[in-house]
């Protein structure tokens, strides 16, 4: 460009060399001449002054008009490179801003090894666009996360070629397409597509093939994670001499720092995501219609050789018949699960098997099953990322994919690294993808074809009875749960206890109940008002549902009463488990009301000791519940201790003196007594009361508490032995019943009789 505006400047620069010739003559002629000489030459040379004066004005203008014209079509240049940068970011979206990222790197390479600038200018656009080719390549291919088959290689070995192929359409001013063809070349020469090696590879080749493989192991690929940067440079270094150029890989090695600073002060991916995702609601059909697909006409042959499968494959379909059969009698979401589970063993082998059920905008473990299943229960994947949800987003199967690849969340990120073969399958029900059934191996390459095919033969089923028991469940969560704290209420809680004692006794494993009920909740009500009240409910079952396992179960019974139903915890545990839930009352009440008035009283029963049924069960665990409310005297929850009036002889006997006396009983509770006699007693005096009752006398022991002169006064009843509480609770039930005044009168006629 620069060859062509100096040959056009030529005429225009010996137009001005003759001006400048005709001034010199001006002023020879005034110094050799008289002044009207001086005009005579002069004034025939003005009008040539002026045009030569004129005609160079033009042509700066015209020329600074190309200048401007040139600038542009440059910027538009680099314009249609980053688009169609852009493209290629849209095909393997995996990559997104990798290109950019690899430009800055190479481009600064280039200017340290010294590159010519028509060089330097195409190693920034092949940097670009080096991966155009890709858009040829089957997507599935691109965005795969597993090892490609051999066959797959083949095809994805194209790229550099079809990329070339696309960018000589452009015609580039300065060599791009050399370094896009030879990108993937080696110094060694075991490289493609042309096997090309050491100086016969094109500089930018080189340099890009340098970079392209750093970036590449630092990134997250579908394939596997990105290592840190430092191991990544140990790889490079391995592969210098062999895979690249030795010069470009001790200067990667020397200014990685620096180049990574460079990019982190520049911005990349300025381009927001492209709507690819984006649902058309407009078009129905194109012009020419759509495509409505006929019947296969199979030839005699081919239908033969159709008939020989099915034969051969008699005993399998059999399998497959009663497997479908089962998943199709049941609606349960979690026996659906079980029974794929248990039977897909029996045709395809595996380690572990996941069963990943959509919820949302992530896959989440619904079910495992194998060795290490505990270590996954709760697993999460985002749509779309590792194996499981690269299967998902594209609905396609994947055999022997890289298990490594699967995000993990939670205290163990390496949960999936031991595996090293996965086999997924996606699960479709008639409303779309509702899960995934992922079966991992510890050993490479463990799945075949043929598990693929079987797997994929009962997914479709799978996946409408995984889709009816999801909506089944839904249902019947909607009329199981508690509106006020949305823990699972009384019904649900029988059903799941039901399912959880099957389950414990099918694994011969233990399976705790825990009775909790607070105790003050109704002192809360009568301070604080109902409002308060239901916030301390709320806040009491969410903290209680925070302090338990994934896999335990909370519900709430009714009222101020809650059940922990927890498998598989030994009996120490369970103790330390109840004293943790203790504590959690008084700090919600501390939370709520700004005073610590609640505590909780806690009984459990455990299967298989103490009871084999879900009903004995939750009836032992209330009943020691009840027994751990009466052992705490200093009480004051009014449903524990009824305060009853009646009116009941007693005798009664005071502390350091043998001589009884008698005193008539007016209110009665498990704490305490109020006692009318005409026996005045100090304050902390301890007595012996001897109640009379069908099965006999009962003594208890207590002490005076509060004094009425004239009238009597108040008794706290001592610890008393758990049998002879059990009798002060028939005493209550006796007086609550009206029999206590028939039993009074018996009692003083029998001391008439003494």
């Amino acid at each position: 460009m620069a060859s062509s505006i100096w040959s056009r400047a030529r005429t225009p620069l010996q137009i001005l060399l003759g001006a400048v010739l005709g001034v010199g003559l001006l002023l020879y002629g005034y110094a050799q001449s008289r002044l009207a000489l001086f005009w005579r030459v002069t004034l025939p040379l003005l009008p040539a002054l002026y045009l030569a004066h004129r005609s160079y004005r033009l042509y700066l203008g015209k020329l600074e008009s190309e200048r401007q014209h040139a600038e542009e079509m440059a910027n538009l240049h680099l314009r249609t490179v980053e688009v169609l940068a852009l493209a290629i970011e849209a095909k393997d979206q995996t990559t997104h801003q990798h290109v950019q990222r690899v430009r800055i790197y190479a481009t600064e390479i280039g200017r340290a090894l010294r590159l010519n600038p028509d060089e330097l200018e195409a190693l920034k656009a092949a940097a670009l666009l080096h991966d155009i080719g890709k858009l040829a390549i089957p997507e599935h291919l691109v965005s795969k996360p597993g090892r490609l088959t051999p066959e797959e290689f083949e095809k994805m070995k194209t790229h550099p070629l079809v990329g070339a192929e696309i960018l000589e359409k452009v015609e580039f001013p300065y060599p791009v397409v050399p370094i896009v063809r030879a990108h993937h070349e080696k110094w060694d020469g075991s490289g493609y597509p042309y096997g090309l090696k050491s100086t016969d590879i094109p500089m930018g080749a080189r340099i890009l093939a340098a970079v392209d493989f750093l970036d590449a192991l630092v990134s997250d690929r579908q394939y596997r994670r990105g290592m840190p940067m430092e191991e990544a440079l140990g790889k490079l270094l391995d592969e210098s001499g062999k895979s690249f150029d030795p010069t470009v890989v001790h200067i990667l090695r020397r200014r990685y720092k620096e180049l990574e600073q460079l990019v982190q002060r520049r911005s990349i991916g300025k381009t927001g995501a492209l709507s690819t995702d984006a649902k058309i609601e407009h078009g129905d059909a194109p012009g020419a219609g759509l495509e409505v697909p006929e019947p296969e006409q199979r030839g005699e042959a081919e239908q033969d050789r159709f008939l020989d499968a099915i034969a051969g494959a008699r005993h399998e379909a059999q399998l497959l018949f009663e497997l479908s059969q089962e998943l199709g009698a049941s609606l349960s979401l979690d026996e659906t699960l079980s029974v794929f589970a248990t039977k897909v063993r029996r045709l395809v082998p595996y380690d572990t098997l996941i069963i990943y059920l959509r919820r949302d905008a992530k896959l989440v473990a619904a079910h495992t099953s194998g060795e290490f299943c505990n270590r996954f229960s709760g697993q999460e994947i985002p749509w779309g990322e590792g194996v499981s949800g690269w299967v998902a987003q594209n609905t396609k199967p994947m055999i022997n994919g890289n298990p490594a690849v699967e995000p993990t969340h939670g205290s163990d990120p390496l949960r999936f690294d031991s595996f090293k073969s996965a086999l997924a399958v996606p699960l479709e029900g008639l409303d779309g993808v509702v899960g995934v059934v992922s079966l991992y191996r510890l050993q490479p390459g463990a799945f075949n074809t043929e598990n693929l095919r079987i797997v994929l033969a009962i997914s479709s089923k799978m996946g409408v009875a995984i889709e009816n028991a999801l909506k089944y469940k839904q249902a019947e969560e909607s009329a199981t749960t508690d509106y006020l704290t949305q823990l699972p209420n009384v019904r649900y809680l029988s059903v799941h206890l039901e399912k959880e004692l099957v389950r414990a006794q099918r694994e011969q494993t233990s399976l705790t109940v825990m009775v909790c009920d607070l105790d003050g909740f109704k002192q809360v009500n009568d301070r604080f008002g109902h409002v308060v009240g239901n916030r301390v409910l709320q806040r009491f079952a969410a903290r209680l549902r925070e302090s338990c396992r994934e896999y335990d179960h909370v519900a709430r019974m009714g009222g101020d009463e809650f059940v922990v139903v927890v498998p598989r915890l030994p009996v120490e545990a369970v103790r330390a488990r109840a004293i943790q839930l203790a504590s959690i009352a008084p700090e919600v009440a501390k939370e709520v009301c700004g005073e610590e008035l609640l505590s909780l009283s806690i009984g459990y029963a455990m299967f298989p000791g103490d009871a084999t049924d879900a009903e004995h069960l939750l009836a032992e665990a209330d009943r020691r519940m009840y027994a751990v409310k009466a052992s705490r005297p200093h009480s004051r929850n009014r449903r524990l201790y009824p305060r009853l009036r009646c009116q009941i002889a007693v005798e009664l006997q005071a502390e350091n003196n043998p001589q009884p006396f008698l005193g008539s009983v007016t209110d009665i509770s498990l704490s305490g007594c109020f006692v009318e006699t005409t026996q005045v007693f100090p304050a902390s005096t301890n007595l012996s009361i001897a109640f009379m009752t069908p099965n006999g006398p009962l003594r208890a022991e207590g002490q005076v508490v509060r004094i009425r002169p004239g009238w009597g006064f108040a008794i706290k009843f001592h610890d008393i032995r758990s049998a002879d509480r059990e009798n002060l609770r028939h005493i209550l039930d006796f007086v609550e019943n009206g029999h206590a005044q028939q039993e009074t009168q018996r009692y003083v006629a029998s001391l008439k009789t003494r």
